[in-house]
């Protein structure tokens, strides 16, 4: 089976701590971690969900990719990240289908993963993430 499970939404916010309350009380935990993805121009923020989680994006840019989604379309949810067994297998086995990849090979992103973005435009204006656990 290539895609495993949905690994994460995720949540395009103006305010990581702002929201992070938000999430605290629905959720009745903390988040687990945090970090600066800097390809990206995004800080992240990480909350368990049984076996999925929600990353709360805030942009590090006025520029950003995020900060450009918020100023279009507001703050919510912004991709779905689906856990894959091998992401190359995965991206050739779409590509082989007529999907198309915002970025032409998988790269490091937060939470030590490799991703990769489908073209919304392909998935029912929906962003699609594929992501893989780095093993060291």
């Amino acid at each position: 089976m290539a895609i495993r499970r949905i690994e994460h939404l995720g949540i395009a916010v103006n305010s990581n701590a702002a929201s992070a309350k938000v999430f605290r009380d629905l959720l009745q935990t903390d988040t687990y971690k945090s970090e600066q993805v800097e390809s990206e121009a995004v800080e992240t923020m990480f909350f368990r969900v049984g076996e999925s989680k929600i990353e709360l994006l805030q942009s590090l840019s006025e520029d950003g990719v995020i900060q450009k989604y918020i100023t279009k379309r507001g703050e919510g949810i912004h991709h779905v990240a689906f856990e894959v067994d091998n992401i190359y297998e995965e991206i050739d086995r779409l590509r082989s289908l007529g999907y198309r990849f915002i970025n032409e090979q998988p790269k490091q992103g937060a939470d030590n993963k490799l991703i990769a973005f489908l073209h919304p435009k392909d998935t029912s204006g929906m962003l699609v993430e594929l992501c893989q656990e780095i093993v060291s």
